[in-house]
C-alpha cells in the first residue's frame, strides 16, 4: 500500500512514492475531504485503505468514525523514519540512480 510523496520529500530521498506507514503525516489530495492534513492512525490492509487523524464523520448516535482514504488519494507531507525505513529509501534511491545510468549510456 503505497503512497506518492511530495515533491520536497521527492527532491530529499529521490523516491517518487513508499509504502505508508502509521504515523507518517498526508495531505489529501482527492475527494470531498481535498486539503486536510493528518497523521495516519491506522493501515487497514483488508480494506485497502488508511484512517487520519482529525478525518472523521459523526453517525446518528452521535459517536465519531474515522473516514477510510485510498492511500493513492494521500500524499505523504513528513515520513516517521527509523533504521529499516531508512535502509528501504536508500535502496530504492540506488535503483532509481542506476536505471538513470543506464538510460544514459
Amino acid at each position: 500500500m503505497s503512497a506518492p510523496l511530495s515533491k520536497e520529500l521527492r527532491e530529499k530521498h529521490n523516491v517518487r512514492s513508499i509504502p505508508i506507514r502509521k504515523d507518517d503525516e498526508v495531505l489529501i489530495v482527492r475527494g470531498s475531504n481535498k486539503g486536510r492534513e493528518g497523521r495516519i492512525t491506522s493501515v487497514y490492509r483488508l480494506k485497502y485503505i488508511v484512517h487520519i487523524e482529525r478525518v472523521t464523520r459523526d453517525k446518528s448516535s452521535g459517536q465519531s468514525v474515522p473516514i477510510g482514504v485510498h492511500p493513492s488519494k494521500v500524499v505523504i507531507t513528513k515520513l516517521k523514519v527509523d533504521k529499516d525505513r531508512e535502509n528501504i529509501l536508500e535502496r530504492i534511491s540506488q535503483g532509481r540512480e542506476a536505471a538513470k545510468k543506464k538510460r544514459e549510456a
